[in-house]
């Protein structure tokens, strides 16, 4: 039980440095590259940013679930990658269905993995409202700025 207890423990801590190290560096090249919602003056622009957020997250989980069915394959609690990844992926979800079991001693590796992926789907999860939150702290500012001045020019033409 101990051997299960310490490779759940160095797969909490491999998983959990990959996600920190994603989001950082997710959020390192959108506000480089100026695609940070925070940046984007239209609904479109800041809609694709969230997607791209999205979609980022998504990839970074299924990398994370990945980490566990190398290493369920790698104890050989499963005969093939369907299996393991089937079990990862309900297991990461927390959805659990219960059909497909790794042998008995890798099950307490199972449940750790859902604890797991239950925390870093809710840290995914605060840091997707963290980027919506300043999307609208920006249209905030805008709305107090209000509209543009207009220039001389467009003034004399509307007073015309």
């Amino acid at each position: 039980m101990l051997i299960v207890l310490g490779i759940a423990a160095i797969l909490v801590i491999t998983t959990n440095a990959i996600h920190l190290a994603g989001l950082v560096g997710l959020s390192a090249v959108m506000r480089r590259q100026r695609f940070h919602p925070a940046h984007l003056e239209t609904k479109i622009g800041q809609g694709m940013s969230i997607i791209v957020y999205v979609l980022s997250i998504f990839l970074l989980h299924a990398v994370e679930i990945w980490v566990y069915t190398a290493a369920f394959l790698w104890v050989n609690a499963f005969d093939n990658v369907y299996e393991a990844l089937y079990y990862s992926i309900s297991s990461f979800t927390t959805v659990g269905f219960g059909d497909v079991l790794p042998d008995h001693p890798w099950r307490m590796l199972g449940a750790t993995e859902s604890a797991n992926g239950f925390l870093l789907i809710g840290w995914s999860t605060a840091f997707l409202v963290s980027i919506s939150s300043k999307i609208r702290m920006f249209e905030a500012s805008l709305e107090r700025e209000g509209p543009a001045p207009q220039s001389l020019s467009t003034a004399a033409e509307s007073e015309n």
